[in-house]
């Protein structure tokens, strides 16, 4: 999703691209679509379905379902959609800037950076601003590289956390085979990807705490999220990276023909959809082993997420009409793409959190899922009357003026 605040086409600039805009609506739809059992479940069962049901019941056949669903065609396929049109963005702005191109950008990453913190501290655990504010940094570095040195730079990112996350998993995996249950990485796994009852009772306290708490216990642990973030940097900056390819090879900017656009995506999804069912049949073959859902979900699927992520792009380029009512509405919704995910955001808490109505950890994936569908039919509603009266969201007018002041 195109994050950075755009310039706007009655300013004398280029025109708008509405497909593209309509892409970045996609992108922040499905973002709900993940954010949602973040909000809804705890962190263990996020990964892996088996980890926890509400009230001790058992999980059933449609959560699991709803679980597979997610892992091949949802789950960090809009994430690498989400960085794509972000790096694309920000070199779209540093292609049209003619001065201070760096304190520029470097003023619109501090902000952003400075509203995903905000954000992470009083809604959502899993901010994804602060990750994208970091690893946009990079983007002037790689902005004068050719389309193909942009594609190996991503290649070689995802290898990167491929690589660093078999160092942290791998052994758990080899523990789970061996049936070596007491080892340090078998406990690592069982307490992020399983259900061990006390790493499971604590996230549980979290997810019901209040408000005040939540906050205290958030800005606190600041130094420890960074670590975090700064573990996701290379997959994000990896997405960015294509992003950015696709803009310079014209794909993105809406000059592909239609046929060559389906057949890329076709490509795409035949080299990413087995490999991601391989891995869904594996892990429910292990019976959801921590180890293995956890080291499937965080690391083997990451370079077919970013393949599927990149079909999801081109099909939506070639079948995104111009003027279209979809096109227009997904348009209007990607414009106000940076309000729209902390929207979505507020809505979650209101639903999930213990000073909202405190759904949290009393319903299954399946609901839960059912439930992402209330901001995604907000966003929907709301965005074209917004922008048609306001011209762009508040959130991103705030990032603009700020950036502007510091920049």
């Amino acid at each position: 999703m195109v994050l950075t605040p755009a310039p706007s086409s009655q300013a004398g600039t280029a025109p708008r691209i509405e497909q593209l805009d309509a892409l970045r609506g996609l992108a922040v739809i499905g973002i709900a679509w993940m954010n949602v059992l973040v909000f809804a479940l705890p962190g263990q069962a996020y990964y892996n379905p088996l980890a926890w049901a509400p009230d001790a019941t058992s999980v059933g056949p449609l959560d699991r379902l709803v679980w597979a669903v997610s892992f091949v065609f949802v789950e960090d396929k809009f994430r690498t959609l989400f960085a794509m049109l972000f790096g694309a963005g920000c070199l779209i702005l540093l292609e049209r800037a003619h001065e201070r191109r760096w304190r520029a950008h470097v003023a619109r990453m501090a902000v952003l950076f400075a509203i995903g913190l905000v954000h992470s501290v009083l809604l959502a655990s899993n901010d994804v601003l602060r990750a994208y504010a970091l690893a946009g940094l990079a983007v002037p570095l790689l902005a004068g590289l050719s389309p193909r040195a942009l594609y190996a730079v991503a290649v070689g990112l995802v290898a990167v956390h491929v690589g660093a996350g078999m160092v942290a998993l791998g052994a758990a995996v080899v523990d789970h085979h061996l049936g070596r249950a007491g080892t340090d990485a078998a406990l690592f796994a069982a307490r992020n990807f399983g259900s061990d009852p006390g790493a499971l009772a604590h996230t549980l306290e979290i997810g019901r705490e209040n408000f005040v708490d939540r906050v205290e216990r958030r800005f606190s642990d600041i130094p420890a999220q960074l670590v975090v973030v700064a573990a996701s940097l290379p997959l994000n900056l990896a997405a960015m990276a294509l992003g950015m390819g696709l803009w310079k090879h014209r794909l993105l900017a809406g000059e592909w023909r239609t046929f060559r656009l389906q057949r890329l995506a076709a490509v795409a999804a035949i080299l990413s959809l087995p490999a991601l069912f391989a891995l869904t049949a594996w892990t429910a073959a292990t019976d959801f082993a921590p180890a293995v859902a956890g080291a499937a979900s965080v690391v083997l699927s990451a370079p077919f997420d970013t393949a599927l992520g990149f079909a999801y792009a081109a099909l939506a380029m070639a079948l995104f009409a111009p003027g279209g009512a979809v096109t227009r509405r997904l348009a209007a919704t990607g414009r106000l793409a940076l309000t729209n995910y902390l929207m979505t955001s507020l809505i979650f808490a209101a639903l999930f959190a213990s000073w909202g109505l405190g759904l949290f950890g009393t319903l299954g994936r399946a609901e839960a899922v059912a439930l992402s569908f209330v901001p995604v039919a907000a966003m929907l509603a709301w965005s074209p009357p917004w922008l048609a009266h306001f011209g762009q969201g508040p959130f991103e007018r705030l990032w603009r003026r700020a950036a502007r002041a510091f920049g």
